[in-house]
């Protein structure tokens, strides 16, 4: 039947492709599987049988993370995305189940620690490049789908649960942490609990003297949305914002220029030409 099938140009149910690619992998002939898994995805995208594409990318991303093959995941994860764009897919809790699934399964490896010797050392630049590995990965994947989102019906920032699986997965994986990236993902999430709790880790790692910059920089790329989240952060580390007056005099500021906060007082403050000359594109940087 698959011989005939073949002669007419008629594709096969995506199950058995699926199966067949599956036992390649559990065989551990991984760029074999990888190699089918394109191809196939490609022949029912061309025929513009976009469900059946997504299917056969999204079993092969899955396995293959699960087998710890990062970069052939990683790699199918993305087309799993371009096929969603070619297939014109308005954004939905179903598509995002799926998104979320294939999230889950990059691997979550800790850098070893207590290091003695020279093998623990090598150890430890083999588990730093696997790691970055794991991030760029990941982080490109989520990207595209954040993209995809902003495109097909998210809203103009984005799908806010996206954002905060990306922020999640640098903090926790990245062996160079970039918190303004960090911030940048979780200010445009909606999980501000968390964003709060991974800024107070962050802060028991800061050098003396720079846990007070973390907190400000976190605040200052708050955007218009983020109301509940400016007033967590600014209850939350209220001690040592009252250190500083005019850190004080600037969240007041910041409050009434992007959230329509009334001030506690008449006063205008030291900031408000600094926020005039911006301009409000200027201010939503911040």
């Amino acid at each position: 039947m698959s011989r005939e099938r073949a002669k007419r140009g008629v594709l096969p149910p995506p199950q058995e492709p699926i199966e067949k690619m599956e036992k390649l992998v559990n065989d551990g002939n991984f760029y074999e599987a990888q190699q089918m898994y394109k191809t196939y995805s490609a022949r029912y995208a061309a025929a513009q049988r976009y469900p059946e594409a997504l299917d056969i990318l999204e079993a092969g991303a899955l396995i293959q993370l699960n087998h710890g093959q990062v970069t052939c995941g990683s790699e199918l994860a993305n087309l799993f995305v371009e096929t969603l764009v070619k297939g014109t897919f308005a954004f939905s809790e179903e598509i995002l189940g799926r998104l979320r699934k294939i999230y889950e399964a990059f691997p979550k490896i800790p850098v070893p620690q207590h290091l003695d010797d020279d093998d623990d050392m090598q150890k430890l630049s083999e588990a730093l490049v696997a790691a970055k590995i794991r991030v760029e990965g990941c982080s490109s994947f989520l990207r595209a789908a954040i993209k995809w989102s902003m495109e097909f019906g998210s809203g103009r920032s984005g799908c806010p649960e996206l954002h905060d699986m990306l922020a999640e997965y640098i903090y926790s994986e990245s062996p160079e942490l970039d918190m303004a990236k960090v911030s940048a993902h979780f200010v445009r999430g909606n999980n501000p609990g968390k964003f709060v709790d991974i800024l107070m880790n962050f802060m028991g790692k800061c050098y003396p003297g720079e846990d007070d910059l973390a907190i400000a920089r976190a605040i200052l790329m708050l955007e218009r949305d983020a109301l509940p989240l400016f007033r967590i952060l600014r209850q939350k580390y209220k001690s040592s914002i009252d250190r500083e007056p005019l850190f004080e005099e600037l969240l007041d500021e910041i409050a009434e220029k992007f959230y329509g906060v009334q001030r506690r007082s008449g006063l205008q403050g030291v900031f408000g030409d600094f926020f005039k000359m911006m301009g409000g594109d200027a201010a939503m940087q911040l």
